[in-house]
């Protein structure tokens, strides 16, 4: 095809809206602009989405809003360029897209709500991508992404739930790492009865202050052993914390680990944890009372079966135990996505 037919044929009218006259070659211009928005968008969300990944905690809600705006910011720009190359009065077209947006906005309320709703979780930053959350339904986990429909929440058994919007605006919604802080932690335990409280807070704290996801205590925040109730079978303690923000995130780990160390100290100390048991007092078995009912039992004269009891060296000698949970609480969490890309990401388009 010659130059002349070339250029005749981008200059074909195809039609017109709005008093505007859409041609072939304007219609290419404003698809090729619009294409190349959307890359340059997602580019750029890929390259700051890195960028935060390797930033410190403090600096990722600042980061990841700069994501939205600039990805957001390059799509809209891309398409209204895109329309004005296409030959399309955008000024001509204000009346008819009214009417139009209100038809879509009547038939498409939800998905405008969850939109809104995502923006202003993105500006109000109360909850920001990388926070450990707990909602009122119960899902609790690591916010991953802050999309235009949805908020991606990952559990630590890696399952990904996908929760609308509006239900952190609407709900109530428990935050376990706002502004990158920690939370003190309750962990309960019992000894039995007789047992040196003494020695049970020394042993406990010890353990607490030694394990690596315990944050050295300052004046406000102290690792304290409480005496909460006399217990059906023994003393009721609780051992209060300040964890590591990263064991924050994984709290049954975080309350397994302190579990088996509080274990791992009472027995070092020679401490009694109590058991369930139960005394019976039988005054008569199948009518027979006295010596009878004791025979029938195959009791001795005493009232005693003669059993062979447990050494004691063996019930008492240290065995080596490995605390799973607190191997869990000190690897680092892998925050990547299943084809090894950083997540928390919005991807451009969707």
């Amino acid at each position: 095809m010659a130059l002349p037919d070339l250029a005749h044929f981008e200059d074909t009218r195809l039609f017109a809206l709005g008093g505007s006259a859409v041609t072939v070659g304007g219609l290419v211009t404003g698809g090729v602009i619009i294409v190349v928005a959307l890359l340059l968008s997602k580019l750029v969300s890929r390259a700051l989405c890195r960028m935060r990944e390797r930033s410190p905690q403090k600096s990722t809600a600042a980061l990841y809003l700069l994501e939205k705006l600039v990805g957001y910011g390059l799509i809209i720009l891309g398409v209204a360029s895109g329309l004005s190359a296409a030959g399309l009065n955008l000024s001509s077209l204000a009346v008819f897209a009214g009417a139009i947006g209100i038809g879509i906005g009547l038939g498409l309320q939800g998905v405008v709500k969850e939109f809104v709703s995502g923006l202003f979780l993105i500006f109000d930053r109360m909850i920001s991508v990388g926070d450990y959350v707990e909602l009122e339904a119960g899902v609790r986990g690591a916010i991953m992404e802050i999309g235009p429909r949805a908020t991606r929440i990952r559990t630590n058994d890696n399952v990904n739930i996908i929760v609308p919007n509006s239900a952190f605006i609407e709900d109530r919604v428990t935050n376990w790492t706002l502004k990158g802080d920690t939370r003190r932690i309750h962990v309960p335990f019992s000894v039995a009865y007789g047992a040196d409280r003494a020695r049970v807070r020394d042993a406990v704290l010890e353990a607490a202050r030694a394990s690596p996801f315990t944050l050295p205590e300052t004046e406000a925040r102290k690792s304290q052993v409480w005496l909460v109730a006399f217990g059906e079978r023994g003393l009721d303690f609780e051992l209060l914390v300040w964890p590591t923000q990263a064991s924050v995130k994984r709290p049954a780990g975080m309350h397994a680990a302190y579990t088996w160390l509080i274990a791992d100290a009472l027995d070092a100390a020679g401490v009694e944890v109590p058991f369930p048991q139960t005394d019976v007092r039988l005054r008569s078995l199948f009518g027979r009372e006295g010596e009878d009912a004791i025979q029938a039992l195959g009791l001795g004269q005493d009232g005693k079966r003669m059993v062979v009891p447990d050494r004691a060296e063996d019930r008492h000698a240290p065995q080596e135990t490995t605390n799973d949970a607190a191997e869990e609480l000190l690897t680092p969490p892998d925050f990547t996505d299943d084809d090894g890309a950083p997540s928390g990401g919005i991807r451009s388009g969707t």
